[in-house]
Formats: structure tokens, C-alpha cells, sequence
């Protein structure tokens, strides 16, 4: 579990678990979200459908932040829920 007083340990083994678990997610959390985007007219849109590879990608961040949130303390998932979506 992670509290304020452990951050160097918490991250390298998150890490460690996160890449153990699948690369993509932890390409999701350097890189952020897979947003999916189309371009229209020289204009990039919200794309209405998925291939299986873009709804994968989409799935990392959803994996992430489930790992992440599960390994905070009351205290610290409270400091960060508001963030996430």
C-alpha cells in the first residue's frame, strides 16, 4: 500500500507489477489514455467505432487505474479519486 512516507518503494514496485502484468499498461500510464480519434475533413473527431486492437489499448487505461487505486491507502485514494473518470 502506498502512504506519503513510501513513494520510491511504491513506485518501483508498481512498476515492476504493472510490466509484469502487460507492457501496454504501463505504455497507457507514461503515455496517458488511448483516445480514440479520427481524421474528418482535417479534423480530428471522436471515432464511433472500434477495431479489437483500439478497444484493447482503450482497456490498458481502465487496467491501470484499477491497479493503481487498489494499491492506495484510504487517505490517498480519497487525494486522487476526484481525478480520476
Amino acid at each position: 500500500m502506498f502512504s506519503e512516507l513510501n513513494y520510491q518503494f511504491w513506485k518501483v514496485r508498481m512498476r515492476i507489477f504493472i510490466e509484469s502484468i502487460d507492457r501496454g499498461v504501463w505504455d497507457a500510464i507514461v503515455n496517458g489514455p488511448y483516445v480514440l480519434k479520427m481524421l474528418l475533413d482535417n479534423v480530428y473527431v471522436d471515432k464511433s467505432y472500434w477495431t479489437g486492437d483500439e478497444s484493447r489499448k482503450a482497456q490498458y487505461d481502465s487496467v491501470a487505474q484499477n491497479i493503481i487505486t487498489s494499491s492506495l491507502n484510504l487517505d490517498e485514494f480519497f487525494r486522487v479519486s476526484h481525478s480520476v473518470h
